[in-house]
């Protein structure tokens, strides 16, 4: 990269990623050794990889000591009297908002049944410890923030309205929303944790080598657990001290709406779906049979891709979540394209599922699939987009988007194809 044009500092160091990828895969083969394949075992590969993240954030990169976590460790902390009446404000809010989405959790039935089931009894199990917790945590806090006074504090006004009309309505609109991202999120994180740390550790080694196909199968799981893992490890770790929190959350409905539709209960690209381009087709391996080269071929280039796909998780360390504001990212596949993720699973989607053959042979079936999964393709353009609406709030982002336009091969690479790039060195000029 050029040292006269440098990238913008990343707000997460390369080590954070690296070293909960150590801790996972130190627990996986222990796993894997001791035959341990439980949703307990999946819950604790979480543990595993979360753990090595905080300790690397904290004494490496030292990320407690970070203005933006709005903390100043410097100032003699407050008395527990100075911040009393205002911590209850914040406890009531945090309360309440637990309480709000547990309601949410109890009305929406497809939460106590399949795999949400172990996510729902993890949050009972753990709901009287948070309780508790939370009030010592938020007397420590309030004690060293700058301005205690937060969203938390906006809502728990709200919440209380003895105080009617003194609420910051605009900070209890984001109080609202980041805890919306985190309870809807993390139910769903939680639940597929068990069942890709499964996949991975009930693979037999000779199995997984038997042929291109097994191989090709085996690394991907293990792609999609360290994805999973550290993607759940970002919904749990919002806290300031770990300057983890989150910013702001998306304030667009179209951002949510993009979103929501590619999650349950809401997607709309599963099978039976709106936008389920699988009619009649077959994925990669049917196609390749018989064909060994093409096999290795096919099958590493949809592993490279899923390694894409994990990369840009683990990129973020412990601040992976979508629809929110946590630091902006400019290390590792973030210097390629700025969404690296979606790039790469959209491709995933084309050369595994080849949506262009069919095996009913119909032309009606090869042009519906493709024209499905040119559509879902469109979602995940419209995320980008309303993605970009919202971090371009930070000046930060601006200056890594302009950066990305001038030296990332994607963005580069997609502006030589438009002709952006000669429309901008012809307005350039008409400019000297």
């Amino acid at each position: 990269m050029s040292k006269v044009d440098p990238c913008p500092k990343s707000a997460v160091s390369h080590g954070v990623g690296i070293a909960g990828l150590v801790g996972l895969g130190l627990w996986t083969l222990v796993a894997r050794h001791y035959g341990m394949n439980g949703p307990n075992a999946g819950l604790a590969a979480v543990v595993a990889c979360g753990l090595p993240m905080v300790l690397w954030s904290l004494i490496v990169d030292k990320v407690h000591r970070n203005a933006s976590t709005g903390i100043d460790w410097r100032a003699p902390a407050r008395t527990v009297r100075d911040v009393l009446d205002i911590s209850i404000v914040k406890i009531a809010g945090l309360w309440a908002t637990w309480l709000a989405i547990a309601i949410f959790y109890c009305i929406a039935r497809w939460y106590w049944s399949g795999n949400y089931r172990f996510s729902m009894d993890l949050f009972m199990a753990a709901a009287p410890w948070l309780l508790v917790l939370s009030v010592p945590y938020m007397l420590w806090i309030d004690r060293r923030l700058v301005e205690p006074k937060d969203a938390c504090f906006s809502f728990g006004q709200w919440v209380i309205g003895g105080v009617a009309g003194q609420a910051d309505m605009r900070q209890v609109a984001h109080h609202a929303r980041a805890w919306a991202v985190k309870g809807f999120f993390l139910a769903f994180m939680v639940s597929i944790v068990p069942g890709n740390f499964a996949s991975v550790v009930e693979w037999r080694i000779e199995d997984a080598f038997a042929h291109p196909v097994a191989l090709a199968g085996f690394l991907i799981a293990i792609m999609f657990m360290i994805d999973v893992c550290l993607a759940t490890v970002g919904y749990i770790l919002t806290f300031k001290p770990l300057d983890s929190h989150i910013r702001t959350a998306n304030p667009y409905l179209g951002g949510w709406l993009a979103a929501l539709m590619c999650y349950p209960p809401f997607v709309l690209m599963g099978g039976g779906g709106p936008l389920d381009y699988h009619a009649g087709g077959a994925e990669w391996d049917y196609w390749t049979q018989g064909s060994s080269a093409l096999q290795w071929l096919l099958g590493g280039w949809l592993v490279l891709l899923t390694g894409l796909y994990a990369w840009a998780t683990v990129a973020f360390g412990l601040r992976f979540s979508n629809l929110t504001h946590r630091g902006i990212l400019t290390h590792g596949p973030y210097r390629w394209t700025r969404h690296p993720a979606y790039l790469s699973k959209n491709l995933f989607w084309w050369f595994s599922a080849l949506p262009f053959l069919s095996v009913s042979g119909s032309l009606v079936d090869m042009v519906r699939n493709c024209a499905m999964l040119a559509l879902t393709n469109a979602v995940y353009y419209w995320r980008a987009k309303t993605e970009e609406k919202h971090l371009s709030a930070d000046p930060d982002y601006r200056a890594y988007s302009d950066w990305m336009e001038r030296h990332a091969p994607v963005p580069r690479f997609f502006a030589w194809v438009t002709g952006k790039k000669r429309e901008t060195a012809m307005t350039a000029q008409a400019a000297e």
